[in-house]
């Protein structure tokens, strides 16, 4: 539900329908000030308002059709300049690790606004006189507008741009070709992200991937010489788009449809890659981001699924990303989560599969799996969108390694 809220400091709030609207307290000016106005009306947006009293503001994420729940929120205020306002969540704390991430340039560019600024459920910020909009997000957005930005610095041959279905909504789902283009290649590799909406921060790892891919260096021609590449940025493009949860959608989420196929991006992924695997597919990762905090969710971490054999091999890539990282994310192959484990047990759905138990199965498979990168704190380094994609460049690394070695060959 798309809300408007508006505060002036010399008025009273009073609720008309679903918006707040403002009259004159006794004594006020004729002339009232400028208003403050807090709304999702953004790319992402996702909150609701509950009340906005003097400096404070209580409000609490919009689960849609979320079945429980969950933590995500994006929100923009605008005309606060040289206020000091305190956002008091009014149903769970759903602030990370290093507080909210904030945007002064429209979403151009975030950053995380510390744990200073937080205290338990709520979050101070003081706005500066020159700014007119400030955005703030429980994690450090991904939209289609940043993928424009990516496609955009890379030229074509090297990158094929293409449409795997249209939404529900009629949004186009885009499909990136990379890699080994011109003829037959000895392996190709699938790579996917948002499965769940809000997972922001797989995007920029599976962005710096792609781009390790299409660089001028030794691990890039290798890539390009061997294996062909087939990125899907966001299986779920709406709820990205639109602010979802994603996770635990009903009457399931994407991750969970690789049997009964309702979402129109897996029924195309799936009917795709069996016509393009060609017995060649080798990997299958799948990015996600784990929960808001805790000390298996701020590690990065493969999951396991039942099949012991791929388990094995996901195992041989994780040893080679361990020694071939650079980037300040640091990847331990012991964080990983094998199946049986802490959450990772396969109780469920029968009628339900994910992506990972989907591709272990893929003929020629060598690897099926997920990653898990955490939001804001992985290893007790800062995630951002640099140090993510750093990771990224890391996985390309360890890819190359993994098919350049006997670990990947069948």
């Amino acid at each position: 539900m798309d809300k408007s809220y508006r505060l002036n400091s010399q008025l009273r709030p009073v609720c008309v329908g679903a918006i707040i609207v403002l009259a004159a307290a006794s004594g006020a000016p004729a002339a009232p000030p400028a208003e403050i106005t807090v709304d999702s009306r953004i790319p992402g947006g996702n909150i609701i308002v509950d009340k906005i009293q003097a400096d404070e503001v209580l409000l609490h994420q919009d689960l849609r059709d979320t079945a429980g729940d969950w933590f995500y929120w994006c929100l923009r205020v605008r005309g606060a300049g040289s206020r000091t306002l305190t956002f008091k969540f009014t149903r769970g704390n759903v602030l990370g690790v290093r507080g909210p991430a904030v945007s002064t340039d429209q979403g151009a560019t975030w950053k995380w606004l510390g744990t200073e600024s937080v205290k338990g459920a709520s979050f101070r910020y003081t706005f500066s006189p020159t700014v007119e909009e400030v955005r703030f997000s429980y994690c450090i957005p991904y939209f289609e507008s940043d993928l424009k930005k990516f496609l955009a610095r890379h030229a074509r041959p090297r990158l094929k741009v293409e449409t795997l279905c249209r939404t529900a909504k009629g949004r186009d789902v885009e499909l990136l070709r990379l890699g080994k283009l011109d003829g037959e290649p000895e392996h190709r590799v699938l790579l996917t992200a948002r499965h769940h909406a809000c997972e922001s921060m797989a995007d920029y790892v599976l962005e710096a991937l792609l781009e390790a891919v299409l660089a001028d260096d030794e691990d890039g021609a290798w890539l390009r010489k061997h294996v062909e590449f087939l990125a899907v940025p966001f299986m779920d493009k709406d709820g990205v788009e639109d602010g979802d949860q994603g996770k635990n959608r009903r009457p399931h989420d994407h991750n969970r449809d690789y049997l009964q196929k309702i979402y129109p991006s897996v029924k195309s992924l799936t009917e795709r890659v069996s016509r393009w695997s060609a017995g060649k597919l080798r990997v299958a990762i799948d990015l996600h981001c784990p929960w808001i905090r805790g000390d298996h969710n701020e590690v990065i971490y493969f999951v396991g699924g039942p099949d012991a054999e791929n388990w094995k091999r996901v195992t041989q890539l994780a040893g080679i990303l361990e020694a071939c990282q650079r980037g300040p994310l640091r990847y331990r192959a012991s964080d990983n989560l094998p199946f049986g484990k802490a959450w990772n047990t396969g109780d469920g759905n029968p009628k339900q599969q994910s992506f990972g138990r989907w591709a272990a199965g893929l003929p020629g498979i060598l690897i099926g799996t997920s990653l898990e990168i955490p939001y804001a704190n992985a290893g007790g380094k800062e995630v951002t969108a640099e140090s993510a994609r750093a990771f990224g460049r890391d996985l390309a690394r360890a890819l190359r390694q993994y098919l350049q070695t006997k670990a990947g060959r069948k």
